[in-house]
């Protein structure tokens, strides 16, 4: 009886600390924890224009690109903070080992086998209004069909001339 008891003593104070996840803009991807204890807190009143540079490479090519999961999570965080979406300015830069995920699906199965799993993502980004720019020179570089990208891509000439433009119009920049 004692087990029993102690079993469901720790279950419910196991369970206290649990928390959902939680996707308010990008539904299937990017789920964040709201810490409501946090001494920091997100300011829901300042416009927030961030320009994320996307170089990091897939792990796996049937799993999505951590680093794009990462801008998920981004615009995930802000949202569930109370900034309104017409407050988030996010701009991707997408260079390196990351141009292969924005190949349309024929394309990146004829390289991986397996279908594009950040597709979906790169649709999701489009509609929570996230500018998508892949590097011109990654796909000349990497060997990257212009016409057979995803279509919510967009090209840049460069991901250097597009840092340092967002930068000079007052963008933040991160790296992922």
């Amino acid at each position: 009886m004692k087990v029993l008891v102690t079993g469901i003593c720790i279950l419910v104070v196991v369970s206290s600390f649990a928390q959902k996840q939680v996707n308010p803009i990008i539904k299937d991807y990017g789920s964040v924890y709201e810490i409501p204890y946090a001494d920091e807190k997100i300011d829901p009143t300042l416009d927030y224009k961030i320009v994320v540079e996307v170089v990091r490479a897939i792990e796996k090519p049937e799993d999505v690109n951590w680093a794009l999961n990462n801008v998920a999570r981004l615009l995930n965080l802000h949202a569930m903070a109370g900034v309104p979406k017409e407050k988030l300015h996010v701009v991707l830069a997408i260079h390196g080992g990351a141009a292969f995920t924005v190949m349309n699906n024929e394309e990146y199965h004829r390289k991986y086998g397996v279908d594009n799993p950040n597709l979906a993502l790169f649709k999701a980004f489009d509609q929570a209004g996230v500018r998508i720019l892949v590097c011109g020179q990654s796909l000349i570089a990497r060997e990257i069909n212009k016409d057979k990208m995803a279509p919510e891509v967009k090209i840049a000439p460069s991901m250097l001339t597009t840092l340092t433009t967002y930068q000079l119009k007052g963008y933040a920049q991160l790296i992922f």
